[in-house]
């Protein structure tokens, strides 16, 4: 399967705070959650992706081609959003497209009112009257009229209530339906990513701690429960990590068949992504 998007070894160092050989690779047609908390180094990653800051060492090619050396050919065919909106408050989605139509070669118009009309958002009205949701749908909808080949979202969909994330989430779907485009969704909203994304890379203070199909993850891991002495027996190779409460014990392991063979006593729960999450970061095993 051919790979739109490639990151290799990637590094970049500050006083406090090291992204540490991070590597993943997006194939066509898909779409990768991208999960960490904050902090982690989710951000950072996409702005080295867009060189927007130098890397310390490593490689990303996007579209097969080395992100620096062909930067302004490849963010022609980049989408991106942000998690808070960059365009002046003041301008109307008119005036934002007629901006965007003299930056974009492919751009639009025809589809860009498209956009505008599915999410129903008034043309002649400024940006400082729009709510956090038509703001983020503007936005959406001025990536995606200069026909990108790949999406990169920054918490997209955070703060938005659950129909606009849905309105969303199936204008996600419609783009990659061709097999030739391509969505990196950094979020925290791990339920978004757990119905959409192909994918998920999770990092943890700035590096990969599993970067994999989400179905091949969401099938390995569980949780488990029971007491201390139980979750003492589980070998250490499938433990990810264990808390504790006034109930008794949980773990998360990673591979939820075996456990569940050589432990048929103890209660097993699918995990989801944010137990994933919650386990790496939290959790210890000693």
């Amino acid at each position: 399967m051919e790979n739109i998007l490639e990151v290799r070894n990637l590094n970049k160092k500050y006083h406090d705070f090291e992204l540490q050989n991070v590597s993943f690779s997006l194939p066509k047609g898909s779409i990768m959650g991208f999960i960490g908390e904050n902090g982690a180094g989710k951000t950072t990653t996409l702005k080295l992706i867009l060189n927007e800051i130098k890397r310390s060492s490593g490689e990303i090619v996007v579209f097969g081609l080395d992100n620096i050396h062909n930067e302004k050919h490849i963010k022609q065919d980049i989408g991106v959003v942000f998690d808070e909106n960059f365009f002046y408050y003041m301008l109307k989605p008119v005036e934002i497209g007629k901006i965007l139509k003299a930056t974009f070669s492919n751009w639009d118009d025809a589809l860009y009112e498209q956009y505008l009309n599915r999410f129903k958002l008034p043309k002649n009205k400024p940006m400082k009257e729009f709510s956090r949701g038509m703001k983020m749908k503007l936005s959406i909808a001025a990536a995606l009229s200069h026909h990108p080949r790949l999406l990169l979202l920054d918490e997209a969909t955070s703060g938005l209530d659950p129909v606009v994330r849905g309105e969303i989430l199936d204008v996600f779907l419609d783009f990659i339906q061709d097999e030739e485009h391509s969505i990196l969704l950094s979020s925290h909203i791990t339920s978004d990513l757990e119905k959409i994304a192909d994918y998920i890379t999770f990092i943890h203070d700035g590096k990969v701690v599993l970067s994999a199909g989400k179905d091949e993850i969401l099938d390995s891991y569980g949780v488990v429960r029971g007491s201390e002495a139980e979750l003492a027996a589980i070998d250490k190779q499938y433990l990810v990590g264990t808390r504790s409460n006034r109930f008794g014990c949980d773990a998360l392991v990673n591979n939820r068949v075996i456990v569940a063979q050589q432990h048929p006593a103890l209660v097993m729960d699918n995990a989801k992504l944010d137990d994933i999450m919650m386990y790496y970061v939290e959790g210890e095993v000693e």
